[in-house]
């Protein structure tokens, strides 16, 4: 089949339909330019319309059994094992990614899938003890409802999985809206698996949309019980104020700023390789990638040296070559974003060690170096293939610059002595932190997610149940209460 002919539509109650709204969406291939779909927007009517489907549909699937929701996961797993290489050349299409990066985000799409699998079949209920005499307490834990799912445009074949299938799994319905950049693998190709592997018609639906047609519809609507989102902070504090005021849960996966940190006593060359692939994986557009690399001066010359020889070796070019590094950003707006920013570091003071080329939505690697403790490079996220190198002088002083940022998702710290690495690594404000290890990285049973305006909540594991279920309180006495009046 072609997923971009077959798939490039909205999907409400279980059809294929084409928007109404007055202009369509391009999904263009950021490498080469070709056009691979247009699809006309959903309006205002059409997301109710989602809602509406879901919510019918969420009922019967609340009150199906744990075994009847795990056996459509096992189809929709075995579907996308079967359809894997399809799956991984529409990730290199659209999105840009190499045959490494899309190989990996279906491979970890699996294992949530999996992992929600387990969770269908986990406990719904326990008995808590009570001071009361004869007082039995019954905490049931209940599907949330509705669950929107709003996802980025880097991993979006895993991102939105890592939501929706957990959310199928206990009992929910789901309405995704996926970026504009990836409608098809971050919506379409999702619908149609878990439509192919026997979910009910309803359960889930795909708006592909932008808030200059539907304005905040997605987040205010009344069916919708918990928006699960990841993208860029400015997008999410959007999201999470308007939210608040119509009292939803949010969970908030969010940009990042993350550090790298070369301690004196690691392994320098071990070092270079978790430095180059966090900084340089999917050309850099991932929000766990290490944006700033701190180095102690005692192994500066050395890690700078190995590490700018190992960036100047990198291949920039056509993602559907198996020797390429690194592809394309995702469309135009961003490589002039990007070239704009280096232009801006370089007058500010900073100094490439490696100076890459931008050609059309190709940017190929650089390194800077030497910039001023007050640029704002240093503390804002860069969704590209730039990297920072940071000396300094001793632990205090490495602390004080990776916590000076507005962000904390992950990061990472090397050194040969581990416990001294924990100790580092449990003083930094970030969700997540890998010792000797890179920054890049998700886990199903781990809990996911970050500090500061990297996020709010998180998923993955017992994290993932807490978001998309509620609890309910039912006390039986057994026997007579004395009441006071």
């Amino acid at each position: 089949m072609s997923f971009f002919t077959d798939l490039a539509h909205q999907y409400i109650d279980g059809e294929w339909r084409t928007g109404s709204g007055s202009w369509d969406i391009i999904d263009f291939n950021p490498y080469n330019g070709e056009k691979l779909a247009a699809l006309t927007v959903a309006t205002v009517s059409e997301v109710d319309a989602a809602f509406r489907a879901a919510e019918r549909a969420q009922k019967s699937w609340s009150q199906a059994g744990p075994y009847d929701r795990r056996q459509v996961l096992e189809r929709a797993l075995r579907i996308t094992e079967a359809r894997e290489d399809e799956i991984v050349e529409a990730i290199v299409d659209e999105l840009g990614g190499t045959w490494t990066k899309a190989r990996y985000e279906v491979h970890l799409a699996k294992e949530f899938i999996r992992e929600a699998m387990h969770i269908a079949m986990g406990p719904e209920a326990q008995i808590v003890p009570s001071p009361v005499p004869g007082k039995e307490s019954r905490v049931f834990r209940q599907p949330a409802g509705v669950v929107t799912v709003i996802s980025p445009f880097n991993f979006p074949f895993l991102i939105t999985l890592k939501s929706v299938a957990p959310a199928l799994a206990l009992g929910n319905a789901v309405v995704v809206k996926p970026n504009q950049n990836a409608p098809v693998v971050g919506g379409g190709l999702i619908a149609q698996i878990f439509e192919d592997a026997g979910l009910p018609p309803g359960l889930l639906n795909v708006i592909v949309t932008d808030i200059a047609e539907i304005g905040d519809a997605l987040i205010e609507h009344p069916l919708a019980k918990v928006i699960s989102f990841a993208g860029s902070d400015r997008v999410g504090r959007h999201i999470a104020s308007v939210a608040a005021g119509h009292l939803k849960r949010v969970i908030l996966q969010m940009s990042g700023n993350s550090a790298l940190v070369v301690l004196d006593d690691a392994d320098v060359d071990y070092a270079v390789d978790a430095a180059v692939f966090s900084r340089y994986v999917y050309q850099g557009q991932v929000c766990m990638a290490a944006n700033r690399i701190l180095v102690d001066r005692s192994v500066e010359a050395e890690f700078t040296e190995k590490f700018t020889a190992r960036v100047k070796a990198l291949k920039t070019g056509d993602p559907r070559d198996p020797d390429t590094h690194i592809g394309p950003l995702i469309n135009a707006f961003q490589a002039d974003a990007l070239t704009t920013l280096v232009d801006q570091a370089l007058a500010d003071g900073a100094t490439a060690l490696v100076r890459g080329r931008t050609m059309g939505n190709l940017v190929e690697p650089t390194v800077l170096t030497g910039l001023p403790a007050d640029s704002p490079v240093l503390r804002q996220e860069i969704f590209g293939p730039v990297a920072l190198l940071v000396p300094f002088d001793g632990e205090e002083e490495a602390i004080r610059i990776a916590n000076d940022t507005p962000y904390g998702l992950s990061g990472a710290v090397h050194a040969a002595d581990i416990e001294r690495a924990v100790r580092f690594a449990r003083r930094l404000e970030t969700g997540m932190v890998h010792v000797n290890d890179g920054t890049v990285h998700d886990d199903p049973l781990v809990a996911f997610g970050g500090e500061k305006h990297s996020g709010l909540g998180r998923l993955n594991g017992e994290s993932t149940v807490d978001a998309f279920t509620t609890k309910r309180w039912i006390s039986v006495q057994h026997g007579r209460s004395e009441f006071p009046l």
